[in-house]
């Protein structure tokens, strides 16, 4: 049964892709494509971080834990909508919405404060170049493929409570904060770079700014327009497509990103292709 009694919620029921079994297989395929690019891609970028030793820098560091909180991210969500489209089922347990909501604002937040790090370590790089070595009947029905708090709290019944509320502005100001130390570390290394009398000095320094601006961009751009759009304009595909740019795409695309940008990171990655490729050909030969 789903419910108990009127009061007691079991189990949540997610919202289809499609009716049409052809389009519910369609998303399954196409979230799967997604997903193992980013399996692939986050994993690549961990695994030659954590290989090449010339990597083992503060900026790498950063780079190693957002590919990990990414892989946490998106495994969060899109197996359970994977596992739903393939099947033809809609439900979720009580407990696993419950994982689900805490799981993604843990990993959303931590990487949102990751990404303000980031921006901290790339001031000091370009700034103080010097310091850095130092410094649901159906009342239960969710118009979402995975457990968000906006459409779980349309569900509720209850106004909110002081402590709700002040737990909301409390996460609004810490979450501005962030925004602001971000936005003001970037005007001193655009200030900074501006400065550098050499242009290949200044090409350098954009190119390792432009990949974390990039997935800050991205991030913010998404989750902000998700949460924070006229309800004028809202609709359950639009709500649909928002959150899937937030909890689905940076996670996909970060990879993709910092490896287009980063010189270093496309080196070490070579490097280690070519190892395991060396030692995958030397096995046969060595053996015989």
């Amino acid at each position: 049964p789903r419910e108990r009694n009127s009061s007691s919620t079991t189990e949540f029921l997610l919202l289809a892709f499609a009716d049409r079994r052809e389009l519910q297989l369609l998303h399954f395929w196409l979230f799967l494509g997604i997903y193992l690019a980013a399996l692939l891609g986050n994993g690549l970028i961990i695994t030659t971080i954590a290989w090449d030793h010339h990597l083992h820098t503060p900026m790498f560091f950063f780079l190693l834990n957002l590919a990990v909180l990414d892989l946490g991210s998106i495994s969060t969500t899109v197996p359970k909508a994977m596992a739903n489209s393939l099947w033809g089922t809609r439900d979720i347990s009580y407990s696993g919405c419950v994982a689900q909501v805490f799981l993604l604002f843990f990993l959303l937040g931590a990487e949102y404060f990751l990404l303000t790090i980031m921006s901290y370590d790339r001031y000091v790089a370009i700034c103080k170049p010097l310091h850095y070595g130092t410094l649901l009947g159906r009342g239960n029905a969710l118009d979402q493929f995975f457990c968000e708090v906006p459409e779980i709290l349309k569900l509720s019944c209850s106004q909110f409570s002081r402590r709700e509320l002040g737990l909301i502005v409390f996460s609004a100001s810490l979450l501005s904060g962030c925004f602001v130390f971000i936005v003001l570390s970037y005007v001193e290394i655009f200030r900074a770079v501006l400065r550098m009398p050499l242009e290949q000095g200044r090409h350098k320094a954009f190119s390792t700014c432009l990949p974390h601006l990039a997935v800050v961009s991205l991030f913010l751009s998404t989750g902000i327009f998700a949460y924070l759009k006229p309800t004028s304009i809202s609709s359950p595909l639009l709500d649909l497509v928002m959150s899937a740019l937030y909890s689905v795409v940076p996670p996909a695309m970060n990879p993709l990103i910092y490896s287009m940008r980063n010189q270093e990171l496309k080196d070490a990655l070579r490097k280690l292709v070519t190892s395991c490729f060396s030692k995958i050909i030397k096995c046969p030969s060595s053996s015989a």
